[in-house]
Formats: structure tokens, C-alpha cells, sequence
């Protein structure tokens, strides 16, 4: 393993990758956050931003701090002599090479918690969406057509209090989701994979080995878990048979935490009620696939996480784990390397 001192704030060159995030400027103006750097000092901070993978290739050579997720290729170590701190602009970390990381010396962070707030709201609007009939709403708006009043009690909006809340996944996602729901007065049942560490509005946190005898209580299913081998198509077929048909299953994690073809079957013969998916297998979703068409599936383009916070509270990260490089600390915050 290659250890080298991490280079002091007049010797640094960060490079900022992405294809939108406006990572370059709220860094200038952000500086100021860096402890107990004098103002002259905190200009010599050097950085610049790519915003194409061929541009990172040509400039990464340059840097000594790389913030990136997307643009991401193990190959690109080859041509990072000078790396020697990634933090990752997302919360995943299947993408890096972990192994060739450590051997020279690179030290990685991630971006877990960024878009907590904005990707538990986005799971608590699908939720109200289907509740309140919002999306049904837009599309007869599109067709300006006006709905009369519904007798029939099983197709009439609804409301949330004493619903019951199934969250898989209790991190901070989940935690804060949880939060949220139980300000609708919600049941929230969760699991985590050690209920002990669990804290927060859930009513109850069980293993995941539990899920099947949970499943047949919720009325809405939200997926706020990573994706991992444990989790990866979680809802199987077994799983939407276990449902209610009145249930809704809400997914803002990965696509491949859900088994595909036996959602759609589930969505398509009413096993279940409807689902509001942010993530699909494939993305972008194909133009024939036939999720586009379904009234009871409420499509996001993977934008659970977006966020006009996204830049700042990514900085925020940065900021802090550069102060503890500077410091000789050996603990990142989210660290992973």
C-alpha cells in the first residue's frame, strides 16, 4: 500500500466531475468553511470542473481530490498519479475497486445521507399521490376532462391516519420517512438489519427475515433500502402475493431491489394496487415498455434524489473530510476506504 502525506491546502487540486451539479461554484464560495485556514490561504485551494468523461480523462492527472459518481472507471487510476482522495458524489460504492484503492493509498468517502430529506419526501408524495388521487388528477387535466363524484367507496380518494407504513431499509432515508408518515398519523413498521441501532418514529423495527409476516399488514410498501445481495429483488413474486390488493408498493431505492416482471404482473392483474417507482432495471425505461401505460404506476425519471440542496450538502461532506485529512485524522466521515 502507497502512503504518502496528504497534500496541504496551498499544494491541492480538487477536481469536481459531473454532468450537471454545479459542484465548482458553491465550492468558491464555501471555502471560508474550512477550519482555521487564513483567507489567503483558502485561495490558493486550486479546482476545476469536467463535465465529460473524455474531459476527466485528460485533466484527472491534475488532481489530488476527486469528487465523482457517474463518470466513474477503475481504468481512470492509471492516469491518477496524484490521487489521493475520492468522495463520492453518491451514496454507492459497487462502482470503485476497493482492492486497488487501498493499495495506492486512495482514500474513499461517500455522499450517504446528501439527499435524505429530498429522497423521504419523494417517497412521502408518491405515497400521498395514490392517497389523494393526484396523479389521476394530472392526467384528466391533460384531457380536460372534469370527474364527477364517486360513489363506489373502494375507488374514492383516501385518507393516510392509521394506514399502515412497511418501510424496508431503516437508515437515514427510511428513518426520516418514517418521521414524515407518522406526522400523517401512520402505523410505520420497519426493518433493519440490527434492530437495536434503530432510532426514531418507527412503531416497530423487525429483521429482515421478518418481511413475509409484515408484508400482510401494510397498506403501503416503501423501499429505502441499498442494494446488495440481500436485498436485491426483495419483493419477489412470493412477496406480492403476500400483499394486500389494496396495498401500494413505493420504490426510491434501486430498480434491482424488485423483482421486474412479477411487479408488473402484480400491477397489471390488481394483486396489488399500484406502485410509484424512481428506479427501474433499465434506464432510461424503454419507450415500449408497457409500465408507460399503467394508470396505477406512478413513473419518476430516478429524481427521488434530486434536490436544489444536492451541491450543498454535498460540499458539506467535502469540507468536513478535507478538514480531518488536513488534521491527520484517520476517520472519514462516511468513510469507505
Amino acid at each position: 500500500m502507497t502512503t504518502q502525506p496528504f497534500p496541504a491546502p496551498q499544494d491541492l487540486t480538487i477536481c469536481f466531475a459531473h454532468i450537471a451539479y454545479q459542484l465548482e461554484l458553491i465550492f468558491a464560495r464555501r471555502q471560508a468553511n474550512l477550519r482555521g485556514r487564513a483567507p489567503a490561504e483558502q485561495e490558493r485551494i486550486q479546482n476545476f470542473q469536467v463535465w465529460t468523461p473524455a474531459d476527466l480523462a485528460a485533466r484527472l492527472p491534475e488532481a489530488d481530490v476527486l469528487l465523482i459518481s457517474g463518470f466513474w472507471q477503475n481504468e481512470l487510476l492509471d492516469v491518477a498519479p496524484r490521487l489521493r482522495f475520492i468522495q463520492s458524489i453518491g451514496a454507492g460504492v459497487d462502482q470503485f475497486d476497493l482492492d486497488a484503492l487501498r493499495q495506492r493509498g486512495i482514500r474513499l468517502a461517500t455522499a450517504s445521507g446528501v439527499n435524505s430529506n429530498a429522497v423521504s419526501e419523494h417517497a412521502m408524495a408518491l405515497i400521498l399521490a395514490f392517497t389523494r388521487h393526484i396523479h389521476t388528477g394530472r392526467d384528466r387535466q391533460q384531457n380536460h376532462a372534469w370527474r364527477g363524484m364517486i360513489g363506489d367507496l373502494s375507488l374514492r380518494e383516501d385518507e393516510l391516519g392509521g394506514k399502515t407504513l412497511l418501510i424496508i431499509g431503516l437508515g437515514k432515508i427510511g428513518s426520516r420517512l418514517a418521521k414524515l408518515a407518522k406526522a400523517f398519523d401512520m402505523h410505520v413498521l420497519a426493518t433493519k438489519r440490527n434492530p437495536a441501532t434503530a432510532a426514531g418514529a418507527a412503531d416497530a423495527v423487525h429483521l429482515p427475515e421478518e418481511l413475509p409476516a409484515l408484508l400482510p399488514q401494510a397498506d403501503f410498501v416503501a423501499l429505502t433500502c441499498p442494494l446488495t445481495p440481500a436485498t436485491e429483488n426483495v419483493i419477489d413474486a412470493a412477496a406480492f402475493a403476500q400483499m394486500k390488493e389494496s396495498a401500494y408498493l413505493i420504490n426510491v431505492a434501486r430498480g434491482g431491489c424488485v423483482d421486474e416482471p412479477a411487479m408488473l404482473a402484480a400491477v397489471q392483474s390488481g394483486a396489488i394496487a399500484g406502485a410509484g417507482i424512481d428506479h427501474f432495471w433499465e434506464e432510461p425505461l424503454p419507450q415500449d415498455s408497457p409500465f408507460w401505460d399503467l394508470e396505477n404506476v406512478l413513473i419518476t425519471p430516478h429524481t427521488g434524489g434530486e434536490t436544489r440542496m444536492y451541491e450543498e450538502n454535498l460540499i458539506d461532506i467535502l469540507l468536513e473530510n478535507l478538514n480531518r485529512l488536513w488534521q491527520g485524522e484517520t476517520e472519514l466521515l462516511n468513510q469507505v476506504v
